[in-house]
């Protein structure tokens, strides 16, 4: 069977508003930001870890396996894609509709400005 004719698995999708309830700390869902380090300076969401497109297919598997992953970037294109490799790779993760934007609109919180030392970091495993 050629692997490029496989079906493709569904990538889930959850909209801003709804990460409310579903919390960033602990051991829950893991918060993925895929922009550059320069967007995620000038804005974040609290407690996402960066790991920007530029370097996601090098690093990607250091990512937690043991926690589901919801990814954005700035609008949604990104992260769909980074989504998707996660997704065909065996993570349990889902792409956040509309991004830092649509997390902005629906009044959850954000950061500006230069990251503290450890902020942004991924989990040690």
């Amino acid at each position: 069977m050629n692997p490029a004719a496989a079906p493709l698995p569904s990538i889930g999708v959850i909209e801003a508003d709804a990460r409310r309830a579903a919390g960033t700390q602990g051991r829950g869902p893991l918060l993925l930001d895929v922009r550059e380090r320069d967007e995620f300076e000038d804005v974040r969401v609290p407690d996402a870890v960066l790991l920007p497109m530029s370097e996601f297919a090098e690093r990607f598997a250091e990512l937690p396996r043991d926690r589901p992953l919801l990814v954005m970037c700035a609008a949604g294109s990104r992260s769909l894609a980074a989504t998707g490799h996660l997704v065909r790779s065996g993570y349990d993760a889902v792409n956040v509709v509309g991004g830092i934007i649509a997390w902005q609109k629906a009044g959850l919180p954000v950061r500006h400005g230069q990251p503290a030392p450890d902020e942004g970091k991924l989990p040690a495993r």
